[in-house]
């Protein structure tokens, strides 16, 4: 008969020192991060377009074993931590978007919605442990902390860029001007001195919307101000360039442990 296991216990688990989980932040990084964006719109779009609801299930599917995966392991691996921000990227969008095409929600509202859900993601996780900087992720509770953050800014991204380009009237292509132009605020800031981790998550929420646009501008039809290469087509191009640079940081670090200071802010 195995004896259950306490409250405190299961807690303390919760708790347990891990080594850092997240990818050293470095160009490939961001590249990587891009890559992902865009290829999470296109898939989720060309998902829903020809499958509907058996796309979303399925792709959800593929989401939770890849965040189980991540989950489970006691130290980051290369390719479960992109598997699980891919599939993040994925469902993210979904999230977004089935809120505003099956529920009838205008992208003024969702966006502002994801913003506050977000800022109240980061207050709880900076309550509960004194700090956002990714040099923290040693501990489960402050894993879940992460992904719950990362998943919540692929859905605001995912608003926020649908908001510019359809309901403010500037299009795919002068969306990705826009966040372009949004994307050098915590690049400026952090040569000028703005705190490293402000500048971090500044830089990973603007970074969903712009590599979504691009996406959209490429891949949606010339009707709706794309250039009509289709979502199954970007999709299929991003994925290929998201493995190859995956690839590249495999054979840098391979299954290596990041440092806990060179790795992250």
């Amino acid at each position: 008969m195995t004896t259950p296991i306490s409250l405190p216990v299961r807690l303390a688990i919760f708790r347990r020192p891990l080594t850092v989980k997240v990818a050293q932040v470095t160009v490939l990084f961001w590249v990587a991060k891009l890559l992902s964006t865009g290829m999470g719109e296109a898939c989720s779009d060309f998902l829903f377009a020809r499958f509907g609801a058996v796309g979303l299930l399925g792709g959800s599917v593929v989401f939770v074993v890849a965040m189980a995966a991540q989950l489970r392991s006691a130290r980051y691996v290369v390719w479960l931590y992109w598997s699980a921000v891919a599939m993040v990227a994925v469902v993210g969008t979904m999230a977004a978007d089935v809120i505003h095409v099956g529920a009838g929600i205008p992208y003024a509202v969702t966006t502002p919605f994801f913003a506050l859900a977000l800022l109240v993601v980061f207050s709880c996780w900076k309550r509960a442990e004194g700090t956002l900087s990714i040099h923290s992720i040693s501990t489960r509770r402050r894993e879940w902390f992460y992904w719950v953050a990362v998943m919540t800014t692929f859905a605001f991204g995912t608003a926020a860029g649908d908001l510019t380009a359809i309901t403010l009237n500037l299009g795919y292509l002068g969306s990705v001007w826009l966040f372009l132009a949004v994307m050098a605020v915590p690049l400026v800031g952090w040569r000028l001195g703005l705190n490293p981790v402000v500048a971090f998550w500044m830089a990973y929420i603007v970074t969903r919307p712009l590599g979504a646009s691009v996406a959209d501008w490429v891949g949606k039809p010339v009707s709706r101000t794309g250039l009509g290469l289709g979502d199954g087509t970007i999709t299929a191009v991003l994925a290929a360039v998201f493995i190859g640079v995956v690839i590249a940081m495999a054979r840098r670090d391979g299954m290596a442990e990041p440092d806990g200071t060179a790795a992250t802010p």
